[in-house]
């Protein structure tokens, strides 16, 4: 299979068939997935917390989405996440954990992706209410939440508008549409 479009699919998603719930054993998958993923120094800083049922009813009020769709709260009853996996690294980690981080977090999404899954990461969530909720030792920070379920929306890419607007947007059938800059503007040299 050709990576491109794997990737071109494998967009954020906010809504979920909530019926279909995800398992333990489907976040566990996952983090057999980031774990193979490479690590500055090989010091695999990155923890996991998997979160289902319950729990995970609990943690969605914590979390806001879709800040650039200003008349949208975020999913409705029925189309919510049905698991988080929360990404936690040491308070004391060196910057260098935050690459790993994000090496991680994509991979997750990847990985999701790849057995038809959504997921969305998330940064914009009430940290101290949900570390409390997970019991997280003090010298850990939950630093993004990833929300899961099996994906409901459709989700597309595609070039910047005349307006140079880089807000994503829903079309009136419901798809979600990310703006994206041209490959010849983000390439800033070629050398040979």
């Amino acid at each position: 299979m050709d990576f491109l479009p794997f990737v071109e699919q494998a967009r954020t998603c906010r809504r979920f068939y909530e019926d279909k719930p995800l398992s333990q054993d489907d976040l566990t998958w996952l983090v057999r997935c980031a774990r193979a993923t490479p690590s500055a120094r090989n010091a695999q800083v990155v923890r996991f917390v998997l979160i289902t049922g319950k729990t995970c009813a609990q943690v969605f009020p914590n979390t806001h989405w879709a800040m650039a769709l200003k008349d949208w709260k975020g999913p409705v009853e029925g189309e919510r996440p049905t698991a988080f996996l929360g990404l936690v690294l040491p308070k004391d980690a060196p910057s260098i954990a935050l690459i790993d981080l994000g090496i991680v977090a994509q991979t997750v999404q990847l990985a999701a992706h790849s057995r038809g899954y959504g997921s969305c990461i998330i940064k914009s969530f009430d940290k101290e209410a949900v570390s409390t909720l997970l019991s997280l030792d003090p010298s850990q920070s939950l630093e993004l939440v990833v929300g899961l379920g099996v994906a409901l929306e459709k989700r597309g890419i595609c070039p910047i508008d005349s307006s140079g607007s880089l807000n994503y947007f829903r079309d009136a059938e419901g798809t979600h549409w990310v703006p994206k800059r041209s490959v010849e503007e983000l390439i800033c040299g070629r050398f040979s």
